[in-house]
This record gives structure tokens, sequence and C-alpha cells, in this order.
């Protein structure tokens, strides 16, 4: 028997997932609207998280896709990772990060002991943050898939614009069972490219994927997001699909 797998979308990026007893809480932004700095340029949260770090509180397992943007980890995010045991993350993110953070290279992995003694392995898995040839400017990317025993197997897409990566994924971690997709088409006008998925693209993954539930985050709370969450409900609907899972901030769903 599977167990079932409970997810609360915090915003943005950032959520949680509660499975087989334990909490994973997903690049953390906890930081209220305004103007974030990043690189050369400014990104901006409109609307802040619809729960604070406090409110998450403590969790087993941070998986990081990324430390170099703020939309995926801000100051709060930060000072949230000293608290948790065990981040995963980049390799290059782990040596910024330091602390309890765990670096791994796509299709290598990580292992942690559920608290009835089962085995969960988290996988770490390629992202592509943007068009072929992006990663020089956008920084290295990861995605996971977690697996075990009795547990859902799950892929989280991180900052990924890439439908060939996800096939990668399916060819290589496959079946999954449940997915997390970051969405939002966020763009950069300077570098003029899409840097995640847009609603067509969701489409075309979750075909790939054929998972039973597809749940939808980074789309919405930030300017740099070309695309919102009805955007990519109406294409499911459209294409006739029905396993897009849309949360409002704060909202869980168990799957």
């Amino acid at each position: 028997m599977t167990d079932a797998l409970t997810a609360t979308l915090i915003g943005g990026p950032t959520i949680l997932l509660e499975v087989a007893g334990i909490r994973i809480l997903v690049d953390p932004t906890f930081d209220p609207p305004g103007e974030y700095p990043s690189g050369p340029s400014v990104l901006v949260k409109t609307t802040g998280p619809a729960l604070g770090a406090a409110e998450v509180g403590t969790v087993d397992v941070v998986l990081l896709s990324h430390d170099q943007h703020p939309d995926n980890l801000d100051r709060a995010g930060r000072e949230y990772l000293a608290t948790v045991p065990l981040t995963v993350t980049t390799t290059a993110a782990a040596e910024r990060l330091g602390g309890t953070a765990l670096g791994l290279a796509p299709w290598t992995h990580t292992e942690t002991t559920l608290p009835d003694g089962r085995t969960l392995t988290i996988g770490a898995v390629p992202a592509q943050h943007g068009p072929d040839g992006m990663e020089a400017s956008s920084g290295p990317v990861i995605g996971f898939v977690l697996a075990g025993d009795g547990v859902p197997t799950t892929y989280v897409s991180g900052d990924n614009a890439s439908v060939r990566v996800v096939e990668e994924v399916v060819d290589n971690q496959g079946p999954i069972e449940l997915a997390v997709l970051f969405g939002g088409g966020a763009r950069a006008k300077r570098l003029d490219a899409y840097l995640t998925l847009r609603a067509h693209q969701a489409v075309k993954a979750a075909e790939l994927l054929d998972a039973r539930a597809i749940v939808l985050v980074h789309a919405e709370g930030w300017a740099h997001f070309t695309q919102g969450q009805q955007d990519f409900a109406d294409a499911f609907a459209a294409a006739g699909r029905s396993e897009l899972v849309v949360l409002a901030p704060g909202e869980s769903r168990t799957l």
C-alpha cells in the first residue's frame, strides 16, 4: 500500500510535502513583498507567503533547487535553513551555504530514515533554468525524485524550462506517481528568455510524466512570472487533462 502525500502551498515555489511521517519543504521563501536584487536585475515579489516560517514549524528535510535567486531562497529562507537537519541542494549551493547543506550532482542520491524505519531515497535530477546554453548565466539548478518502499515516487522539477529534461527524468527514474512542477513562465527580460515552464510545455511534461497528480507551484507571487495559475489550469483543461492540482496559497491537498 502506498502512503498518501499531503501538499501545502506556502507561496511561489515554496511547498510543504508530508509523507510517511516526514516533513519536506521545497525552496523556502518567507520574505514579504518588495524588490529583491538578483544579479544585475531586480525581482519584484507581489505577495507574501501564506504561512510564515514559525507557522510552518520544523521540517526534516529541505529540497533546495538552487540558492542564487531570491525567488527560490530569500533572506528569511536562509535563516530558516539553520533549523533544518538536512538541506539537499546543488554542490555549488552546499559549498556556499555550509551547515547541514548536502550537495548532490544530477543522477546521484542520498538516503534518510523514515520514522517507521523505512528508507527514503532523495535523488537529484537535472533541471535546465532557461533555454539551451543558459547555465553560465543562471547557475546550476537541480530537481529531485523521492522514492522508497510504500512511498509514492514523486518528482520535484525545480526551476526547469525544458520538456526534454522531463523526458530524461522519466526515462531514468520513472514511473512517476506524483509531481511538483515549477511553472509561471518566468522571464528574464534582459536575456529575452523563459526560465521556467510555460503552460503549453507543462501539458507536454504531463503527457510524459503520466503521473496521477501534478501540483503546480511557482506560478503566483512574483512580477516576472508571465503566466499564472489560471493559464495552466486552462491549458490542461483544453488538452483534456485532469491531473493538475492548483492550490491557493495556504491550501493543502492529500494526494
